[in-house]
């Protein structure tokens, strides 16, 4: 249960979401899954998706957070390099690592993933509305 004693069950192809807009982005959609407004005290569970030739930010932030690819594939730069990505892989992002995720123009589909990171940072500034 939440903290707000509802219990939460949503579907990730039934939640919808929306363009994120910041500087650095290009054909990034995402929703929160879980969040605050949820009543969850700890954690924050986001949903991206990133089109065909789409990227998120180039960033980095002072927390970590935990990825799941759900479908698709592309690339995340992580450690100071290009790594390849595709469904079912795991990503660590480490506090302060600088990072992006992206999908080339070729891919036939959208590179799909959850994010967890702590509640407090929601959503790393990259949801509008949080």
């Amino acid at each position: 249960m939440t903290a707000t004693g509802q219990v939460l069950i949503r579907n990730i192809d039934q939640t919808p979401r929306s363009p994120v807009q910041m500087d650095g982005v290009k054909g990034a959609s995402m929703a929160v899954m879980v969040g605050r407004k949820d009543g969850a005290p700890h954690f924050a569970l986001r949903q991206f998706a990133v089109e065909p030739g789409g990227h998120t930010p180039r960033h980095r932030h002072d927390y970590e957070h935990e990825v799941y690819v759900v479908s698709g594939k592309g690339t995340v730069f992580l450690g100071g390099r290009d790594n390849q990505i595709r469904t079912g892989d795991v990503i660590y992002v480490p506090a302060n690592e600088e990072h992006q995720f992206r999908v080339g123009q070729d891919a036939g589909e959208p590179l799909r993933f959850l994010c967890m990171v702590p509640v407090e940072q929601n959503c790393g500034g990259l949801v509008p509305g949080s």
